[in-house]
């Protein structure tokens, strides 16, 4: 069964160390040590038989949460991990009392905006050339 709980410093140090060969696509180490170390940040992971196998977060603004990144291992996905992380960041959106929850998923990646949809988010806005000023990044919101 796979547990969704708040990323600790101790999960960082296990995902560091093969953040670029399982978990693609992402930022490096040192920017996702210090969104851990942003008070208006949430981050948390999904574990499976003591392996993180995934993990996302937002960063709150004044009137809403912004999803910074859901991340799925590659060997784990297309298992619902996904669904289990955007749920919990929906529900920690809800706790903090903020009114909408918002990203932006670059136009290439189908499975998440399948995801996003399925969850009622909506497009609100396109970035042309977004992503290594080629694909653009669908803005999309949901309401709370």
């Amino acid at each position: 069964m796979i547990e969704v709980r708040e990323m600790t410093l101790e999960d960082f140090e296990k995902v560091k160390l093969n953040l670029q060969d399982e978990f693609d696509e992402f930022w490096n180490a040192s920017i996702l040590k210090s969104e851990l170390e942003n008070e208006n940040s949430h981050y948390i992971v999904a574990v499976n038989n003591n392996e993180i196998v995934g993990f996302a977060g937002i960063l709150v603004t004044l009137d809403d949460t912004e999803i910074t990144n859901i991340v799925t291992k590659k060997t784990m996905r297309k298992k619902g991990i996904g669904k289990l992380l955007l749920d919990k960041l929906i529900e920690i959106t809800k706790k903090l009392g903020k009114e909408k929850i918002s990203l932006e998923v670059n136009e290439k990646n189908i499975a998440a905006i399948q995801l996003y949809k399925s969850f009622q988010f909506e497009q609100v806005g396109l970035r042309k050339k977004y992503y290594n000023r080629e694909n653009d990044a669908i803005i999309m919101t949901k309401k709370i």
